[in-house]
Protein backbone atom coordinates (compact mmCIF):
# COMPACT_ATOMS: atom_id res chain seq x y z
CA UNK A 1 0.00 0.00 0.00
CA UNK A 2 1.37 3.39 -0.96
CA UNK A 3 1.72 6.20 1.51
CA UNK A 4 -0.68 8.72 0.07
CA UNK A 5 -0.89 12.25 1.43
CA UNK A 6 -3.74 12.95 3.84
CA UNK A 7 -5.76 14.82 1.19
CA UNK A 8 -5.90 11.61 -0.91
CA UNK A 9 -8.31 9.96 1.55
CA UNK A 10 -11.92 11.16 1.68
CA UNK A 11 -13.38 12.57 4.89
CA UNK A 12 -15.70 9.73 5.91
CA UNK A 13 -17.87 12.14 7.91
CA UNK A 14 -18.47 14.24 4.79
CA UNK A 15 -19.31 11.10 2.80
CA UNK A 16 -21.87 10.14 5.45
CA UNK A 17 -23.42 13.60 5.35
CA UNK A 18 -23.51 13.50 1.55
CA UNK A 19 -25.27 10.12 1.67
CA UNK A 20 -27.94 11.42 4.05
CA UNK A 21 -28.36 14.62 2.01
CA UNK A 22 -28.86 12.57 -1.16
CA UNK A 23 -31.46 10.38 0.58
CA UNK A 24 -33.32 13.41 1.90
CA UNK A 25 -33.31 15.07 -1.53
CA UNK A 26 -34.70 11.94 -3.14
CA UNK A 27 -37.46 12.07 -0.51
CA UNK A 28 -38.49 15.61 -1.43
CA UNK A 29 -36.37 17.64 0.99
CA UNK A 30 -34.31 20.66 0.01
CA UNK A 31 -30.87 20.89 1.60
CA UNK A 32 -30.39 24.50 2.71
CA UNK A 33 -26.98 24.14 4.38
CA UNK A 34 -24.25 21.58 4.97
CA UNK A 35 -21.88 21.95 7.88
CA UNK A 36 -23.37 25.30 8.92
CA UNK A 37 -21.16 26.82 11.62
CA UNK A 38 -21.74 29.38 14.33
CA UNK A 39 -20.26 30.20 17.75
CA UNK A 40 -22.29 27.37 19.31
CA UNK A 41 -21.06 24.65 16.98
CA UNK A 42 -21.99 23.03 13.71
CA UNK A 43 -25.24 21.83 12.18
CA UNK A 44 -24.38 18.94 9.85
CA UNK A 45 -27.42 19.42 7.61
CA UNK A 46 -30.27 21.91 7.56
CA UNK A 47 -33.14 20.79 5.33
CA UNK A 48 -36.64 21.97 4.59
CA UNK A 49 -39.74 20.22 3.36
CA UNK A 50 -42.44 22.54 2.07
CA UNK A 51 -45.34 20.32 1.09
CA UNK A 52 -47.56 23.33 0.36
CA UNK A 53 -45.43 24.42 -2.60
CA UNK A 54 -44.77 20.93 -3.90
CA UNK A 55 -48.39 19.79 -3.72
CA UNK A 56 -50.26 22.87 -4.98
CA UNK A 57 -53.36 21.65 -6.72
CA UNK A 58 -52.92 18.10 -5.43
CA UNK A 59 -56.29 16.60 -4.49
CA UNK A 60 -55.26 13.36 -2.75
CA UNK A 61 -57.24 12.11 0.26
CA UNK A 62 -56.04 13.43 3.58
CA UNK A 63 -57.44 10.58 5.68
CA UNK A 64 -60.78 9.72 7.25
CA UNK A 65 -61.24 13.07 9.00
CA UNK A 66 -59.41 15.29 6.54
CA UNK A 67 -56.59 15.75 9.03
CA UNK A 68 -53.06 16.38 7.95
CA UNK A 69 -50.15 14.40 9.30
CA UNK A 70 -48.12 16.70 11.52
CA UNK A 71 -45.31 14.24 12.19
CA UNK A 72 -44.07 11.36 10.13
CA UNK A 73 -41.40 8.80 10.95
CA UNK A 74 -39.43 9.26 7.73
CA UNK A 75 -39.22 12.19 5.34
CA UNK A 76 -41.42 11.05 2.49
CA UNK A 77 -42.76 12.96 -0.49
CA UNK A 78 -46.37 11.94 0.24
CA UNK A 79 -46.49 13.14 3.86
CA UNK A 80 -48.82 16.01 4.70
CA UNK A 81 -47.67 18.79 6.97
CA UNK A 82 -49.72 21.80 8.09
CA UNK A 83 -46.73 24.12 7.72
CA UNK A 84 -43.33 23.84 6.11
CA UNK A 85 -40.88 21.75 8.11
CA UNK A 86 -37.28 22.57 8.93
CA UNK A 87 -35.01 19.75 10.11
CA UNK A 88 -31.64 20.11 11.79
CA UNK A 89 -29.93 16.80 11.08
CA UNK A 90 -27.02 15.44 13.08
CA UNK A 91 -25.20 12.77 11.06
CA UNK A 92 -23.06 10.16 12.79
CA UNK A 93 -20.87 7.99 10.54
CA UNK A 94 -19.31 5.01 12.27
CA UNK A 95 -17.71 1.64 11.59
CA UNK A 96 -19.80 -1.46 12.20
CA UNK A 97 -19.92 -2.69 15.83
CA UNK A 98 -18.44 0.48 17.26
CA UNK A 99 -18.53 1.43 20.93
CA UNK A 100 -21.22 4.12 20.78
CA UNK A 101 -24.18 2.32 19.17
CA UNK A 102 -23.55 3.65 15.68
CA UNK A 103 -23.05 7.18 17.00
CA UNK A 104 -26.31 7.36 18.93
CA UNK A 105 -24.57 7.52 22.32
CA UNK A 106 -22.59 10.53 21.09
CA UNK A 107 -25.82 12.58 21.14
CA UNK A 108 -25.42 13.39 24.82
CA UNK A 109 -27.57 15.93 26.68
CA UNK A 110 -24.68 18.41 26.33
CA UNK A 111 -24.54 17.80 22.57
CA UNK A 112 -28.31 18.30 22.35
CA UNK A 113 -27.99 21.65 24.13
CA UNK A 114 -25.28 22.78 21.69
CA UNK A 115 -27.45 21.71 18.74
CA UNK A 116 -30.40 23.65 20.21
CA UNK A 117 -28.24 26.74 20.62
CA UNK A 118 -26.88 26.44 17.08
CA UNK A 119 -30.41 26.00 15.72
CA UNK A 120 -31.65 29.06 17.63
CA UNK A 121 -28.74 31.06 16.26
CA UNK A 122 -29.48 29.77 12.75
CA UNK A 123 -33.11 30.90 13.04
CA UNK A 124 -32.02 34.30 14.39
CA UNK A 125 -29.94 34.92 11.25
CA UNK A 126 -32.57 33.35 8.96
CA UNK A 127 -35.80 35.09 10.01
CA UNK A 128 -37.53 34.00 6.79
CA UNK A 129 -37.50 30.44 8.21
CA UNK A 130 -38.68 31.37 11.72
CA UNK A 131 -42.30 30.34 11.05
CA UNK A 132 -41.32 26.82 9.99
CA UNK A 133 -42.07 23.90 12.26
CA UNK A 134 -38.66 22.66 13.47
CA UNK A 135 -37.29 19.34 14.61
CA UNK A 136 -33.98 17.63 15.34
CA UNK A 137 -33.25 14.44 13.41
CA UNK A 138 -30.37 12.00 13.78
CA UNK A 139 -29.00 9.91 10.92
CA UNK A 140 -26.77 6.92 11.64
CA UNK A 141 -24.49 5.89 8.79
CA UNK A 142 -22.35 2.77 8.88
CA UNK A 143 -19.17 2.56 6.81
CA UNK A 144 -16.62 -0.04 5.83
CA UNK A 145 -13.42 0.46 3.83
CA UNK A 146 -13.34 -1.96 0.92
CA UNK A 147 -10.25 -3.72 -0.37
CA UNK A 148 -9.17 -3.12 -3.95
CA UNK A 149 -10.20 -6.68 -4.91
CA UNK A 150 -13.66 -6.20 -3.39
CA UNK A 151 -14.02 -2.85 -5.15
CA UNK A 152 -13.19 -4.40 -8.51
CA UNK A 153 -15.65 -7.21 -7.85
CA UNK A 154 -18.40 -4.73 -6.97
CA UNK A 155 -17.63 -2.32 -9.80
CA UNK A 156 -15.46 -3.38 -12.73
CA UNK A 157 -15.11 0.24 -13.88
CA UNK A 158 -13.76 1.14 -10.42
CA UNK A 159 -15.11 4.69 -10.13
CA UNK A 160 -13.99 5.73 -6.66
CA UNK A 161 -15.05 9.35 -6.89
CA UNK A 162 -16.99 10.69 -3.91
CA UNK A 163 -19.90 11.83 -6.12
CA UNK A 164 -23.25 10.54 -4.84
CA UNK A 165 -25.49 12.53 -7.18
CA UNK A 166 -26.19 9.62 -9.51
CA UNK A 167 -26.72 7.03 -6.77
CA UNK A 168 -30.06 5.80 -5.51
CA UNK A 169 -29.89 5.85 -1.72
CA UNK A 170 -32.28 3.68 0.26
CA UNK A 171 -32.53 3.23 4.01
CA UNK A 172 -30.63 0.08 5.01
CA UNK A 173 -29.10 -0.58 1.58
CA UNK A 174 -25.38 -0.31 0.91
CA UNK A 175 -23.83 1.97 -1.69
CA UNK A 176 -20.20 2.00 -2.70
CA UNK A 177 -18.52 5.37 -3.00
CA UNK A 178 -14.89 6.49 -2.85
CA UNK A 179 -13.70 3.05 -1.79
CA UNK A 180 -16.20 2.70 1.05
CA UNK A 181 -19.40 0.79 1.54
CA UNK A 182 -21.87 3.15 3.20
CA UNK A 183 -25.26 2.28 4.66
CA UNK A 184 -27.84 4.73 6.00
CA UNK A 185 -28.59 2.41 8.90
CA UNK A 186 -31.18 4.44 10.76
CA UNK A 187 -32.94 7.79 10.47
CA UNK A 188 -34.54 9.09 13.66
CA UNK A 189 -36.90 11.97 12.98
CA UNK A 190 -37.68 14.21 15.95
CA UNK A 191 -34.96 12.34 17.84
CA UNK A 192 -35.01 14.80 20.74
CA UNK A 193 -36.85 17.94 21.85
Amino acid sequence: MANHPAFHYPDIGVLGEDLVARWLQSSGWEILHRRWRCPWGELDLVAKLDVRERDKGDKEDKGDKGDTIAHHPFPTPNSRLPTPLLAFIEVKTRKQNNWDAGGLLAITPQKQIRLWQAAEYFLSVSPNLATYQCRFDVALVQHRKLSLARLRQASPTLDISPDLSSLSVQLGQAVIVAGYQLVLQEYLSAAFD
